[in-house]
C-alpha cells in the first residue's frame, strides 16, 4: 500500500488529485544546450569564481601600508607616591607618536602589475574551461542525434521484418511455404527487435549524459533535442588553421600571460629585497609642578639587509619564469599535434561521408528493395533477403556514424583552433 505521506506530497506537488500530466518539454537546439551549460555547469561556475578572486587580490595589491599610531604614558603617579624634586622621579609624561612606512623600489606598482596579470590569467583560464564545456555539449548533442538515427533505423528494419513475418504467416496458411521458413523469419524479427531495444536504451543514456553536461541536477522526463548533424560544405584549409590555433587558443594565451605575470613577480621580489624606510614623529607633553613642557621628536628607521635580501623569492621567481617558457614551448608543440590529428580526422570522416553518399547508399537500398520484392514473389531465399537487409543496415549505420564523426571533427576543429570562444 502506498505511503499516505508520499501521496499527500504528490498531491501538493501536482496541485491536486486531478492535476494534468505536465506537457512534454519542447526539444532544445544545440545553441540552447550550450547556453544552459554555460549558466549551470558546476565546474564552469567554479572556474568563473577565479575572476572575482583575482579582482580581490588586485584590490589588496593597490593598498598602501597603514600608518602606526602610538599613545604612550610614562612616569604616571598611579601608585600615589607623589613625585618630588628630591626623589628624582617624574614628571608625568604623555607622548603621541605616528610612524609611516615609505616603500621603495616601486613595490606597489609591481604588486598591481602582478595582480592585473593574474586577473588576465584567470579570465583566460575561464575561457579555456568554457572551450572544453562547449565541446563536451556539442559531442553529447551529436551522440543524441546519432542515437535517434540508430533507433529510427532499427525500427525501420523491425518494421520490414514484421511485414515479412506477416507475409510468411499468410503463405504458410495457404500452404505455399514451409513452417520452418516462418520460424526463421520470426527469429530474424526477434533479433531486430532486440536491436531496437538496445538502440532505445542508448538514446536514453545519451539524453541523460547531455543533461549532465548541461549542468542539470534533475533529469527532465521526455527530454529530447532538435537539429541536424553539422555538415559544412566549404573545405577547410589546414594552413590558416595552424596559425589560428597558435594565436587564439586561450590555454596558450593563459600561459603566456602567466609568464608575463612571473616576470612582474620577479620585479616585485627584487623590489622586496630593497629596504623600506620608516619615518615617525612624536609629541611629548610633561606636567611639572611649576608648569608644563612640550617637545617634539623625529625618527628614521632603516633595516640593515645583512642576512635577508629576499634571495630565495628572487631565485624562485627566476626559475618559475624559465619553467613557464618551457611549458609554452611544450604546449605549442601539443597544439600543433592536435591540429594535425583533428584535420586528419576531419578529412577521413568527410571522405567517408562523400564515398558512402556517392557509391553505397543508393546501391544498398536498391539491393534490399529488389531482394525483398524477389523474396515476396518466391524468387529469393530468406537467407538472401536477410543478407541484403543486413548489408543495408550496416551501410546506413556506417553512414550515420560517418556523419556523426564528421560533425564532431568540425566542432573539434573549432575548439582546437580557439574559434569556439573567439567568434
Amino acid at each position: 500500500m502506498p505511503n499516505p505521506r508520499f501521496l499527500l506530497l504528490a498531491v501538493i506537488a501536482t496541485g491536486g488529485v486531478f492535476a494534468q500530466t505536465p506537457a512534454t518539454p519542447a526539444p532544445i537546439t544545440i545553441d540552447q544546450a550550450i547556453r544552459e551549460a554555460i549558466n549551470n555547469n558546476l565546474g564552469l561556475v567554479a572556474e568563473k569564481l577565479n575572476i572575482p578572486l583575482a579582482e580581490a587580490r588586485l584590490i589588496t595589491a593597490r593598498l598602501r601600508p597603514n600608518p602606526v599610531l602610538t599613545v604612550d604614558g610614562d612616569y604616571l603617579d598611579i601608585l600615589g607616591h607623589r613625585f618630588l624634586p628630591e626623589t628624582n622621579g617624574g614628571p608625568n609624561e604623555v607622548a603621541v607618536r605616528a610612524d609611516f612606512v615609505l616603500e621603495r623600489g616601486k613595490k606597489r606598482e609591481s604588486r598591481i602589475a602582478v595582480a592585473e596579470l593574474g586577473k588576465s590569467v584567470a579570465e583566460l583560464g575561464f575561457l579555456n574551461s568554457l572551450r572544453g564545456v562547449i565541446l563536451d555539449v556539442e559531442n553529447a548533442f551529436i551522440d543524441v542525434l546519432l542515437a535517434k538515427e540508430t533507433l529510427a533505423l532499427a525500427q525501420e528494419n523491425l518494421k520490414a521484418l514484421n511485414a515479412i513475418v506477416e507475409v510468411n504467416t499468410n503463405r504458410v496458411r495457404a500452404g505455399d511455404l514451409a513452417q520452418v521458413e516462418l520460424v526463421r523469419s520470426r527469429l530474424a524479427a526477434l533479433q531486430f527487435q532486440n536491436a531496437a531495444r538496445q538502440a532505445d536504451f542508448r538514446l536514453h543514456s545519451t539524453r541523460h549524459k547531455l543533461q549532465v553536461v548541461m549542468g542539470r541536477r534533475q533529469f527532465v522526463h521526455g527530454f529530447t533535442v532538435d537539429g541536424e548533424m553539422r555538415k559544412d560544405t566549404e573545405l577547410i584549409d589546414i594552413h590558416p588553421l595552424r596559425e589560428l590555433a597558435q594565436k587564439l587558443r586561450p590555454d596558450l594565451k593563459a600561459i603566456q600571460q602567466d609568464q608575463a605575470r612571473s616576470a612582474a613577480d620577479l620585479r616585485l621580489q627584487i623590489a622586496q629585497g630593497k629596504v623600506d624606510y620608516t619615518v615617525g614623529a612624536v609629541y611629548h607633553h610633561q606636567v611639572i609642578p611649576v608648569g608644563t613642557g612640550n617637545s617634539m621628536g623625529f625618527f628614521l628607521s632603516v633595516p640593515i639587509p645583512v642576512f635577508n635580501r629576499n634571495q630565495g623569492e628572487i631565485e624562485r621567481a627566476r626559475l618559475e619564469h624559465r619553467q613557464l617558457e618551457a611549458r609554452i614551448n611544450a604546449l605549442r608543440g601539443a597544439i600543433a599535434a592536435e591540429v594535425e590529428i583533428s584535420y586528419e580526422q576531419y578529412s577521413t570522416s568527410r571522405n567517408m561521408v562523400e564515398s558512402l553518399e556517392k557509391e553505397m547508399l543508393q546501391q544498398s537500398r536498391e539491393v534490399r528493395n529488389t531482394t525483398e520484392y524477389s523474396y515476396r514473389r518466391g524468387e529469393a531465399s530468406l537467407i538472401e533477403f536477410l543478407d541484403a537487409q543486413r548489408v543495408y543496415n550496416d551501410t546506413i549505420q556506417s553512414y550515420n556514424d560517418a556523419r556523426a564523426d564528421y560533425a564532431r571533427s568540425l566542432y573539434q576543429i573549432d575548439s582546437i583552433s580557439g574559434k569556439a570562444v573567439n567568434p
